[in-house]
């Protein structure tokens, strides 16, 4: 709801500042008082187009502010999160444009600077426009679908419709990257195949690396080494023997001394034992030596190509891990990857089958839910059709019909929103053919057709922005001006509508009324606006109803209509 209205140097406004209510205001006044000049300030703060014209003579810019009091769930705080503006969800919106002499214009939004476009985008959601003129908001006819579902309760279908949608989409994009992917995938597995035959043959074992290297090492040096044991051997060879015929030499010179009558326990004899026995031990440690030296030499003994062998292993691992580009030791990860990756490769056919069948099964779920919400539209454009139509004969156009025009779309232009698009039509004269309302209806018509819709929808479309009516009442009278007055004082119970209005029926039906007037010389014109009582309120109906002479019968007829 818009709450205030603050205005500087706009056309023939100095300064105002206006405090704006909830329900009906009316804004009366003799032609050209300057009641334009309000919404033209309103439109600047919203995001209008503007022109330098617009600021007051004599003064370098004007401005025009407007606060609006709206509830957390409104869609004008997602609008804002979007665009990147600061604001908490409940509190006041403050829309700010200021427009220069030259023509350039600043715009903010909660004192953040923003865009004309972000005003434009967040006003669209604030004020609808129905006058003489011009006609925005509900005759836009990128709204009507949007309308039609309100009106018709569809917004479980739409959802439904919206996320099957989504789905199908999903699916369809699945599919279209494996059909891309299908010939790149063809080239892989067979390469991958070819890679993978090559390790199937080759076998790589975790830690084979270390271990050939080990062994090449070994039997490089092993040749080397059984030369060297085998000098050793032939260095004890025949030391054996030496040995021995020393030993048996010591034995018979023991055995002849003690022959000779030697004691035995003499130095001699003694001495003879020792060196026996140091003989003996050395003997004993030849035997060991030798058995060592021939099991040194059996330790080393290896198979002439057992060499080659072990290179020609080790150079064929390591040739395949510099073709793939990774350590020896990461061959049988590798080898296992490429398995599975080949596996997954070859069961595409299975899997894009499989995406192919979802994509179907989405596209068979999307239109059936589209199809229902079809169904709804149609029930609804019925529905909204027959209330318009008895909306329009005491607007004064009861020679014209309307209907809901529903055209099924073709399939690449469905969309989360279904299948349809929906188009307010009118006929305005008997045998005339249907057109869009914009182009068919007149000004005054188009109005009034805007207040006949929108008598229909009331209550229907969720939280409703700022109504503006610019004398919707032009041109009728009578009957006809009550019942316009009647549907606006009805559409403002549930919102908040101004009303530039001559007519006396449909001000008398107010909740607020200002009266716009001007004031000053031809040096000096200023327009105001006068917040009026009840009994100005009576005065300026009478005004209205009679003319230049205010007379008492048009004071007491200004009473009956405003009690009535």
């Amino acid at each position: 709801m818009l709450t205030g209205l603050w205005i500087r140097e706009v056309v023939l406004i100095e300064s105002l500042d206006l405090v704006v209510g909830p329900g009906l205001t009316a804004l009366t006044g003799e032609t050209g008082a300057g009641k334009s000049i309000l919404l033209d300030a309103l439109g600047l703060a919203t995001g209008a187009r503007a022109e330098s014209g617009l600021v007051r003579q004599g003064a370098s810019q004007a401005s025009a502010t407007a606060a609006f009091s709206l509830p957390p769930g409104h869609a004008v705080w997602h609008l804002l999160e979007a665009r990147g503006l600061e604001a908490a969800p409940g509190e006041d919106l403050i829309l700010r444009r200021v427009l220069s002499a030259d023509g350039r214009s600043r715009a903010f939004v909660n004192d953040q600077p923003a865009s004309v476009a972000a005003l434009r985008e967040i006003g669209a959601l604030l004020v609808e426009v129905h006058g003489q003129h011009e006609t925005v908001g509900l005759l836009d006819s990128r709204t009507h679908r949007d309308l039609l579902d309100a009106f018709g309760g569809c917004a479980s279908s739409v959802r439904r419709t919206g996320e099957a949608w989504k789905a199908w989409r999903e699916a369809e994009a699945a599919l279209e990257a494996l059909t891309r992917d299908a010939a790149a995938s063809a080239a892989e597995a067979e390469e991958a195949s070819r890679i993978l035959a090559e390790l199937d043959q080759l076998a790589p074992e975790a830690g084979e690396e270390a271990a050939l290297a080990e062994t090449r090492a070994v039997l490089g040096a092993a040749e080397k080494a059984l030369a060297d044991i085998s000098q050793a051997g032939d260095a004890l060879d025949g030391l054996s023997g030496r040995l021995a015929a020393a030993l048996r030499a010591l034995g018979h010179a023991r055995s002849r001394a003690l022959q000779a009558g030697a004691d035995a326990e003499g130095a001699a004899v003694r001495r003879l034992a020792v060196a026996e026995t140091a003989f003996d031990s050395l003997f004993s440690g030849l035997q060991e030596a030798e058995s060592a030296v021939e099991a040194a030499a059996t330790a080393f003994a290896f198979r002439p190509d057992d060499l080659e062998t072990a290179e020609e292993r080790l150079f064929a691992l390591r040739a395949a891990a510099r073709k793939l580009g990774c350590a020896v030791e990461e061959l049988p990860i590798r080898r296992k990857a490429l398995a599975e990756r080949l596996a997954r490769l070859e069961s595409g056919d299975a899997e894009a089958a499989a995406t192919r069948r979802a994509a179907a099964e989405a596209q068979t779920a999307y239109l059936e839910a589209a199809g229902a919400l079809s169904a709804a539209r149609h029930l609804a454009a019925d529905a909204l059709s027959r209330a318009v139509e008895a909306e329009l004969p005491p607007l004064k156009l009861e020679r014209a019909r309307f209907r809901v025009g529903l055209e099924p779309l073709a399939p690449d232009r469905s969309g989360p929103g279904g299948c349809d698009r929906v188009g307010f039509e009118v006929a305005t004269n008997p045998g005339a053919p249907f057109g869009d309302l914009t182009t068919v209806a007149s000004g005054g018509e188009l109005a009034r057709f805007a207040l006949a819709l929108k008598a229909s929808l009331a209550g229907r479309g969720g939280e409703p922005p700022l109504m503006i009516f610019d004398e919707v009442d032009q041109g009728v009278g009578g009957a006809v001006a009550d019942a316009v007055g009647q549907r606006l004082k009805r559409l403002a119970a549930e919102g908040q509508i101004l009303v530039v209005t001559h007519s006396p029926q449909v001000a008398a039906r107010a909740d607020a009324h200002w009266r716009i007037a001007k004031s000053g010389d031809v040096d000096g014109l200023r327009t105001g606006v006068e917040i009026l009582d009840p009994v100005a309120r009576e005065e300026e109906i009478a005004r209205m109803l009679a003319g230049a002479q205010v007379t008492d019968e048009a004071r007491a007829a200004a009473r009956a209509l405003m009690h009535a």
